[in-house]
């Protein structure tokens, strides 16, 4: 059988692939089939139809083999997550990422995460590091619900708030000392939300999705954040968290604020 698939991610019980075009529905659910062989822990095979849109990430896929469920149960980092594939944003690509922040958190700090999801960032920080307090705030209702059976599962100590991180952070009425920006790949940068809410020396990790040879815009864009925001920072590293298209990279900077 012909290479007819041109990618695809694991989620536990689930493999989301992602056809060429012109492949065939018999091909896709003979290919469904020798990927069950070949990956005993996959019990659905649906094909990724569209991409995540919007800011609360939704996908559109479509089932080709095996369980008919949309609900995956997914383990990485010793912890575990329940999600529902086209209702919750969810990159298992992310793995080694989530683990990296969770070891630079520090012993008794305030870690704020913007754009939570089903919480993997922030269950993976409570259950990994010694942060004081880990608070996740995520728009998308259906997520927030899984969140909270997520948080229950991994037996962690997590507060989650449901709603839109432009109304419900300044309403936190307090500071933290590391924010995490896992945010959508939208034009708003979102860090006029995140400035006013670090102290002094901390931490914000801010992700931004650019080619290659754009990456001087994020540069630009941060410092002009931060005048607005009458901040002062150092940027102190910038590393590719992860390719989302041909010469595209989602690109992590993480900022000192020092006033």
């Amino acid at each position: 059988m012909a290479n007819i698939e041109s990618g695809y991610d694991i989620l536990g019980n689930i493999a989301i692939v992602k056809f060429k075009r012109g492949a065939k529905i018999g091909e896709k659910k003979k290919f469904a089939l020798k990927f069950f062989k070949n990956n005993k822990s996959v019990r659905s095979v649906f094909e990724k139809t569209g991409k995540f849109k919007g800011r609360l990430r939704t996908l559109k896929t479509k089932f080709i083999a095996g369980e008919n469920t949309k609900e995956a149960l997914y383990r990485e980092n010793g912890c575990a997550f329940r999600l529902n594939i086209d209702d919750c944003y969810f990159s298992p690509r992310l793995a080694s990422e989530r683990l990296d922040i969770s070891r630079k958190v520090k012993k008794g700090e305030k870690v704020l995460v913007m754009f939570g999801g089903v919480a993997p960032f922030a269950i993976i920080i409570a259950k990994l590091s010694k942060a004081g307090k880990v608070l996740s705030v995520e728009l998308n209702r259906n997520c927030n619900k899984y969140a909270e059976q997520n948080v229950k599962m991994n037996k962690v100590n997590v507060e989650l708030v449901q709603g839109d991180v432009r109304r419900k952070v300044p309403k936190l009425r307090e500071k933290f000392d590391r924010i995490i920006m896992a945010r959508p790949n939208l034009k708003d940068s979102f860090l006029d939300v995140a400035f006013p809410v670090v102290k002094k020396g901390g931490i914000i990790h801010y992700y931004g999705f650019y080619p290659e040879d754009e990456l001087e815009e994020m540069k630009e864009l941060i410092f002009s954040e931060a005048k607005n925001a009458g901040k002062k920072i150092k940027i102190i590293g910038i590393k590719k968290a992860g390719d989302i298209g041909v010469r595209k990279f989602r690109y992590r900077a993480d900022l000192r604020v020092l006033n």
